[in-house]
């Protein structure tokens, strides 16, 4: 079991917005030691670097919210629960990772534009300063 400062520095998440994430309903809140500290398992932080990913995605709080509405499907796929108990779920999760492909996609390009206009700055600042060191 490990204390809400434990999975802060497992997650790089302040306890602040851990406890935030709990009170909108992203995380279910922890079991709690003595009723007032709160404990977390393993499968807990598991969860937590999870959205962490999610978020790194782009999707926003309310996205994650509603992408891990059933917890962790695949986990529960892997334990034997059916498929079909999560296909409205994995249709969700589908959609929104499709949308953020898009918009990752979307960005995708615009780097690759301001990469090659650096690329063709630096060539021509190099030039000038070959041709101002010959002079």
């Amino acid at each position: 079991m490990l204390t809400i400062s434990q999975v802060s520095e497992r997650t790089g998440l302040t306890p602040y917005t851990i406890r935030y994430y709990e009170k909108i309903g992203v995380l279910q809140e922890p079991n709690r030691r003595n009723g007032r500290t709160r404990i977390y398992t393993e499968s807990e932080v598991s969860y937590i670097q999870c959205l962490i990913r999610l978020k790194k995605l782009g999707l926003s709080l309310e996205e994650i919210t509603e992408f891990t509405r059933d917890g962790c499907v695949l986990d529960k796929i892997q334990k034997g629960e059916e498929v079909a108990n999560f296909t409205p779920a994995l249709h969700i999760r589908i959609e929104i990772l499709e949308k953020h492909l898009v918009e990752l996609e979307s960005k995708r390009q615009e780097l690759e534009c301001m990469i090659s206009l650096a690329n063709e700055k630096i060539a021509l600042y190099q030039k000038l300063t070959k041709d101002d060191i010959v002079m």
